[in-house]
């Protein structure tokens, strides 16, 4: 991981939110997701860690997300615990499945599989699935039209007695990230490289 130090973790922060950062950082994700650290919200909560990702096939990039990790040590109603994960991705599809009807509650059924497969326990998930198309016209019209998918989601992760174990929540995000840019599962029993994080090339 990049040596850049997320916003929010600093020394003043909570020693249980520096261990929920520090097992965000231990996921595990597919070579073809390039993952850093970055930026994170200031105002949402007290503490936050963020990461971004791409995902790169060939040498393109088919897809790009992010997640982030809230904690406010005083609790939220609305996430009904201290924390929250917030994630997001968009990739690239093809054009007709645009005008599936089904394509948006696939795409959520994407998150929640990716959830549960990697045991990422968690409660109040909520989201949106949003489709979107391009097409030119006049002096573009030549060029051939593009289409997205976009899951914008959140959750409350479940706390366990050793504390917050955030990598499962993160490797599902990349499994989201992959599965959305149509890449194929990993077979059972197929270990997983690392991604190479920080670095490109």
């Amino acid at each position: 991981m990049v040596v850049r130090q997320p916003t929010g973790e600093s020394s003043a922060a909570p020693h249980e939110f520096r261990a929920a950062v520090a097992s965000m950082r231990a996921a595990v994700l597919r070579p073809e997701v390039f993952c850093e650290e970055m930026p994170a919200p200031q105002r949402i909560a007290p503490h936050a860690a963020a990461l971004s990702a791409d995902v790169t096939v060939d040498g393109v990039d088919v897809g790009t997300g992010r997640i982030i990790l809230l904690h406010d040590p005083a609790g939220n109603d609305a996430w009904d615990g201290t924390y929250r994960c917030v994630a997001y991705c968009r990739c690239e599809v093809e054009l007709e499945l645009v005008a599936d009807p089904m394509l948006a509650e696939v795409g959520w059924s994407w998150l929640l599989d990716a959830l549960q497969s990697h045991g990422a326990e968690h409660t109040h998930a909520s989201g949106t699935v949003t489709r979107v198309a391009t097409e030119s016209f006049g002096g573009m019209a030549d060029e051939v039209g593009t289409a997205q998918v976009e899951v914008r989601a959140s959750w409350t992760p479940v706390v366990g007695p050793d504390g917050l174990d955030v990598a499962p929540h993160v490797e599902a995000w990349g499994e989201l990230l992959c599965t959305a840019s149509g890449l194929e599962p990993v077979p059972d029993g197929v270990a997983v490289l690392p991604s190479r994080r920080g670095q490109r090339g």
